[in-house]
C-alpha cells in the first residue's frame, strides 16, 4: 500500500474534475492513477466500480464530494468551504436533475424513450437560474469561489460542450463568462493534464502535493 492516497481517476469526467480541482487546492499530495474505461485494471476494480476513487488507509471514498471535502478539511487556503448551506442544495440540484437531463441530452440514443429537446429543456431552466444567480458577480455565492462553483462547473462545461453553439447563442451571458473564465483559468489547465493509462509497476504519478 501506498503511504500516500490513491487517486483513481479519468480525465474526461467531470465527478474526477471536481475531485482533483479541490484536491489541488487543498494541495494535499496523492498518487494519480489514470485509467481507462473501457480497460479498467483489477487493481481499480478492488478498489471501486467508478472514478473517481480515493483510497486510503483505512477506507474508500468512492463519491467524488467526499472527496472534494477530505481534501479541503485538510487544508482550504482559498476557503472554498465558506459558503451558504444552500449551496450543497444547489450541488445536489446539479447531481440529480441537471445531470440527468444532461445524460438524456447528450447520450440521447442511449434514451430511445426519452425526448432529448425535453431534456435540453430541463438542464436550460437549471442553467438560467444559475446565470441568476451569477449576474452582477463572478461566482455563484459573490466573487468569491466556492466548493460549489467547482462542483457544478465540470457539468456545465460537458453540457456546453454538446453544441457549444446553440450553448452560446441562449440568454445566459453571465452563465458563458463564468464558464469561459474557469475553462480559461491555470486550474483548469492543470487539472487536464493528460497523464498516460496506469499499468502495474508503473512509477507513482504525484498530484497535487
Amino acid at each position: 500500500m501506498s503511504q500516500h492516497p490513491i487517486l483513481w481517476t479519468f480525465r474526461r469526467c467531470p465527478y474526477a474534475i471536481r475531485a482533483r480541482l479541490a484536491i489541488a487546492s487543498a494541495g494535499v499530495k496523492v498518487e494519480l492513477r489514470e485509467i481507462l474505461l473501457r480497460d479498467k485494471p483489477p487493481a481499480f476494480l478492488e478498489t471501486s466500480a467508478t472514478v473517481p476513487a480515493l483510497r486510503l488507509a483505512d477506507r474508500v471514498l468512492d463519491e467524488s464530494r467526499d472527496i472534494m471535502v477530505w481534501a479541503l478539511e485538510q487544508n482550504d487556503p482559498h476557503h472554498l468551504l465558506n459558503m451558504p448551506r444552500e449551496g450543497w442544495d444547489l450541488i445536489g440540484e446539479n447531481d440529480g436533475p441537471f445531470k440527468s437531463a444532461l445524460d438524456h441530452t447528450k447520450y440521447a440514443s442511449r434514451y430511445p424513450d426519452v425526448d432529448p429537446q425535453i431534456e435540453r429543456g430541463k438542464a436550460a431552466a437549471f442553467l438560467i437560474n444559475l446565470d441568476a444567480q451569477l449576474r452582477g458577480q463572478t461566482a455563484l455565492y459573490g466573487n468569491h469561489t466556492t466548493v460549489a462553483d467547482l462542483a457544478i462547473l465540470p457539468f456545465v462545461r460537458q453540457f456546453a460542450n454538446v453544441d457549444r453553439e446553440w450553448f452560446d447563442a441562449q440568454p445566459w451571458p453571465s452563465l458563458i463568462v463564468w464558464l469561459d473564465t474557469f475553462m480559461q483559468s491555470e486550474a483548469f489547465a492543470h487539472v487536464m493534464t493528460k497523464y498516460a493509462p496506469w499499468s502495474e509497476g508503473d512509477a507513482p504519478t504525484w498530484f497535487g502535493g
